[in-house]
């Protein structure tokens, strides 16, 4: 239950806003949102805005109208209807000690079949967290508010040049909103608000922003926002409060975030905005199914219980200059710097052996430069050079901590897993757009230089130190065929070095005989990507086509068992180590067919289709990390007062030849969705959606892969939720 205490939260949501949308509301006032209709600028192709149309790469753009009318609440559901991308949220079923199955919630983005910290994650251009993954313990990477960002871009396959060569896979850059998103040249003050509940989570979210023009110098803005919510349904049965249950544990989620902003112009050649961004979310968790069945062994767990915390601050100063000199026209400057912890204190009460309780947090602070110039050298007729070079440089502070009540057999507390570490790292950047007629050809490098230094202090091993780098190329194509159709095609190479936690890991239990331990002589991961594909830009068709091949060398691949016996005299040792060469190559499918109006409105039709294939070139056994094949196809009517949706997806079997020994596999599955959006009038829009509208039971691959014979028991926990409601309101001014 809810706290009595606040009555905001015990009102009843869904009710309560379809109530206020009818209340007071005489007559509807058609109104139709302006930015739905002109072309979306991105930012994470070349590092400055620019029509995604002109960039020789694939790119998803998820601007805030789609994240309002579509009911995107969070990133697993940002990542829910791309081709070839996925959110891992496995259901909480975990133990104070063992397991770590849904203890990172929303753990992070798959993008290409490559997930974990090979994707790289940006709000504005600076990194976010990485994940952290050590035994039982797991913190993802949901680091973010939807409600903050007036946009989110997606770029598949390497970004290496321009932000960092460890995005291997992939970015994701979340844009926060800025002053000038709720003011026009004559509106001094405006903002928005909005109020959402959701039936699958029986969530519940509330949001403001206020934004405001002081003088042509000053702009300002401050955006809140919270909610509450159950943990995420299912279609589980069996309600036990034991192992053998399928229903979700008792959960209650919580979240807070703050955006403010100062933009400063003191003149037209300037324009500094100074960013302070706070994201916290916790959950707490009763796990019964941590609970034995039949508790008749001294160490049966009676009861259980957990709560964990992320936690992110964020400052950041973007300066911009227009200099019109000869090296430069523009210079842009940013220091950022972040702190950002996530912990985990989880109880245990056991039968007859002493109760336990364990605290773990990892953390990162980190320091973020960048200096980057642009210059256009127009050489006559149709030919110019388009440069953007510069310098990053990111330091952290990363460590890691474990205290609580009856530590491990041999150890005690307080433990660290790896010893607290400073890395750093530097890199210089050269891309060059050059323009001939309807050629673009975009060559660039990087060069990164990496190093990281653990202490000794509190640490039980011998720790190593590690140093290193590389150069990444890349070369990307773009040719305009025609005014409608445009090839292009692009090569990128990657370069991951290895963390702190991989190479320096330790941990050893001295009654069960098996210990981590860490690994010098790791080596980067690598990567060689290539992509070809066509665009068309029709009257009545919008097509995006894409084919893709990775080759991937040195991946790293942690706790894997290295050999021994399991005994006193030689205990299971496990380590990270690089497991070899991999290469993963697919397609993606994109467009939209607007058939013209009827019935007074508008009718189109999105579609999307995703698939790909990976394989061990080593062993010759498939990469489980690849989500089956995926399509989704829609039909939307829109008028000038409300539109209506319609969206089947089609999630392909997972079959047992393109998985290593799985014991369990997703089935093929339909599910349909329904929603809309009414205009009520100028400024206040009711958005509803019916999910699952045919109550279906499907699993997603990336929550049950690698599912062990006790959770292939429990299959049911695992599934998706079933038909469910989403409803939000929301008001511009």
């Amino acid at each position: 239950m809810r706290s009595s205490s606040s009555p905001f939260f015990t009102v009843r949501p869904l009710p309560w806003l379809i109530a206020l949308a009818f209340s007071g509301v005489a007559q509807a006032q058609t109104e139709l949102v302006a930015a739905t209709t002109l072309r979306p600028v991105v930012v994470s192709g070349s590092r400055s805005a620019q029509d995604p149309d002109d960039l020789p790469l694939s790119i998803d753009v998820i601007r805030s109208q789609d994240i309002e009318s579509q009911q995107i609440q969070d990133i697993r559901d940002l990542a829910a209807d791309l081709p070839n991308v996925s959110v891992k949220r496995a259901p909480a079923r975990f133990g104070l000690a063992s397991g770590n199955t849904g203890r990172d919630s929303n753990a992070g983005f798959n993008i290409r079949g490559l997930d974990g910290n090979r994707v790289l994650l940006l709000t504005d251009g600076i990194r976010m967290p990485r994940s952290y993954v050590f035994s039982a313990n797991a913190f993802g990477r949901d680091y973010f508010d939807l409600g903050l960002y007036q946009r989110v871009e997606v770029v598949r396959g390497p970004a290496s040049v321009l932000y960092g060569s460890d995005g291997v896979a992939g970015l994701v850059n979340f844009i926060t909103y800025e002053p000038s998103d709720f003011l026009t040249a004559t509106k001094t003050f405006g903002g928005r608000a909005s109020v959402s509940g959701s039936s699958d989570d029986n969530g519940i979210s509330a949001g403001a922003t206020l934004a405001g023009r002081a003088n042509d110098a000053l702009e300002w803005m401050v955006s809140v926002n919270g909610n509450r919510a159950d943990g995420l349904k299912n279609m589980g049965t069996v309600d036990t409060a034991n192992t053998t249950r399928t229903t979700p544990n008792p959960e209650k989620d919580r979240g807070n975030s703050v955006l403010g902003k100062l933009v400063l112009r003191p003149n037209a050649d300037q324009k500094h905005v100074l960013t302070l961004e706070h994201v916290q979310k916790s959950a707490d968790y009763k796990l019964l199914t941590a609970v034995a069945a039949v508790p008749t062994a001294y160490t049966s767990v009676l009861a259980s219980t957990a709560k964990t915390d992320l936690d992110r601050n964020r400052f950041t100063w973007d300066a911009r200059y227009q200099l019109g000199t000869a090296w430069a026209d523009s210079l842009q400057t940013v220091v950022s710097y972040q702190r950002a912890g996530s912990r985990e204190v989880a109880t245990e009460d056991r039968n007859t052996a002493a109760d336990r309780v364990r605290d773990t947090t990892y953390d990162e602070n980190t320091w973020q430069l960048g200096l980057q110039a642009n210059k256009l050298l127009r050489l006559g007729g149709d030919m110019a050079h388009k440069l953007t070079y510069g310098v990053d440089y990111t330091r952290a502070q990363v460590s890691t901590l474990g205290t609580g009540v009856t530590p491990p057999a041999g150890e005690t507390f307080p433990i660290k897993r790896f010893p607290d570490t400073t890395e750093a790292s530097s890199a210089l950047y050269l891309q060059d757009e050059a323009i001939v007629g309807d050629w673009s050809v975009t060559p660039g490098v990087r060069l990164d230089r990496f190093k990281f230094d653990p202490s000794q202090a509190g640490f039980g091993s011998t720790v190593v130190a590690m140093s290193g780098s590389a150069v990444s190329p890349k070369l990307g194509v773009l040719y305009r065929a025609t005014p409608q159709w445009s090839v292009f095609g692009n090569y990128a190479s990657g370069f991951k070095a290895p963390n702190a936690g991989q190479v320096n890991a330790f941990f050893e239990n001295v009654t069960q005989f098996y210990k981590t331990i860490p690994n010098p002589n790791l080596k980067p991961e690598k990567s060689q990507n290539f992509e070809v594909g066509a665009r068309g830009r029709l009257d009545a068709l919008t097509l995006d086509v894409a084919a893709f091949t990775g080759r991937f060398k040195d991946l790293i691949e942690d706790t894997v068992n290295v050999g021994d016996l399991g005994t006193a005299a030689s205990p299971t040792v496990y380590q990270s180590i690089n497991v070899g060469n991999a290469r993963i190559s697919g397609f993606e499918v994109k467009g939209n067919w607007d058939w013209g109006r009827a019935l007074g409105g508008q009718f189109s039709t999105p579609f999307n289709y995703g698939q790909a294939r990976g394989s061990d070139l080593d062993t010759g056994k498939p990469l489980d990390s690849v989500d089956p094949a995926k399509l989704n196809v829609g039909l939307q009517y829109a008028t000038t007062g409300w539109d209506l949706h319609v969206n089947l997806a089609h999630h392909a079997a997972k079959k047992q030849g393109d998985t290593n020994a799985a014991l369990f596999v997703t089935p093929a599955a339909t599910t349909l969705d329904l929603g809309g959006q009414w205009r009520i009038q100028k400024g206040l829009r009711l958005n509803a959606a019916i999910t699952n509208l045919t109550d279906t039971k499907y699993w997603n691959w990336s929550d049950v892969r690698g599912a062990t014979a006790a959770q292939v028991a429990v299959i049911d926990a695992y599934s998706q939720p079933g038909r469910s409601l989403r409803v939000s309101l929301v008001a511009d001014f």
